[in-house]
This record gives structure tokens, sequence and C-alpha cells, in this order.
């Protein structure tokens, strides 16, 4: 009777160890399967193609844009002394200023049949949006790299927010990409600014 029992426990050891065995070697197999990568994938080559949209999007030594170090403009109160966003700058003078990028690029504007469109803001201390909703702003741009038609201008509207506060909202087309000088004139002031239009 007790080498009955005996041969009894010694098959409930066996089948536990071999389901322990078992149990074992599916954890370590389902652990392989999510196990990450040790081995780093070679890198990228950059293509012609590439390397040329990349070329595209900084602007030639022969385009002098206007970039963060050609200004040091505060604006005056109750405007924001800085731009309010990271990576744009103030640019003009009290009479007239814009908002630029610190790179003197616009790249991915949208493009239409007939070019690249942008909304420019303008701001000025001698604007009153209740007493002028449509500014007597004028913009004005010619291509400096090359040959096209000017700029499109599609005329001046308002705009305000509280980090922004009062402002000229005016919209403009490009024609081609490449190297621009942008002009705006109000009230006998005016400002201009060189802007490397990217794809």
């Amino acid at each position: 009777m007790q080498r009955r029992y005996f041969t009894l426990s010694i098959l409930h050891l066996a089948i536990l160890l071999a389901s322990c065995t078992t149990l074992l070697h599916q954890e370590t197999k389902s652990l392989e399967d999510y196990r990450m990568p040790t081995e780093i994938p070679a890198p990228v080559e950059l293509t012609q193609t590439v390397e040329a949209e990349i070329a595209s999007k900084i602007p030639p030594k022969d385009c002098l844009v206007t970039t963060l170090s050609k200004s040091a403009f505060a604006a005056p109160e109750p405007y924001l002394p800085s731009a309010p966003l990271e990576g744009i700058f103030w640019f003009g003078s009290e009479h007239l200023w814009t908002a630029l990028h610190n790179d003197g690029v616009w790249s991915g504007l949208p493009k239409t049949s007939d070019g690249f469109t942008q909304k420019i803001m303008w701001w000025s201390d001698l604007y009153d949006l209740p007493n002028e909703p449509e500014p007597a702003l004028v913009v004005t741009g010619r291509r400096l790299d090359g040959e096209s038609p000017d700029l499109r201008f599609y005329g001046a509207t308002n705009a305000m927010a509280d980090d922004i506060g009062e402002a000229m909202l005016t919209g403009v087309e490009f024609p081609t990409l490449g190297c621009w000088e942008v002009r705006g004139e109000y009230k006998k002031s005016s400002l201009t600014f060189i802007v490397w239009i990217a794809p």
C-alpha cells in the first residue's frame, strides 16, 4: 500500500515537473517574441531628391534674408515687446512692424494654380482698429533671384487677440518660389524685408 502511494507520488511529481518545464519553455518563447532587436539599422542614405529638397529650404548666400540677427526691435506698449511665438521675431519700427521667422524662410505655403499664398500680419502704433477696420496698408513685392510677375496683394483687413493686440492682416501670393523682397507701406511709414520662399 505504501509502495503504491509512493509510486503515485513519484508520478504526480513527474507530471508537475513536466508541466513546469513546458510552461518555462512557453514563457521563454513568448519573451523572445516580444524582445526588441539589438541591432541598429543602417542610416538611410540621402538621395539627390532629398538633398535637393533640404538644400532648397536653405537660402542661397546671395539671398540676404531678414533674420533675427538683423533686428533688435521691441514693440511699444500695449503690445508685447517680443513676438509671442517661438521661432518668430518682431521686425520694423514702432510705426510699422511685422513678424518674421528667425531663419528668414517661409516654407510649405499653400499652393494654388497661380502661386504660393501667405498671410502677413502687420502692426503700427498709428493703427486704431475701431476707426479703421480696413487699414490703408499696401504690400508689394518682387523676386530678386529670377524673372517673375510681382507679388499679388489681396488687400488688408484686421485681426485682434490678447497676445497680439490690434493688427492688420494682409493676404499675398508669391507667383514662384525663390528670393523675395516684400515692402509694406502704411501712413507714410514703410518697411522692407527679404524672405526665401521654399517648398
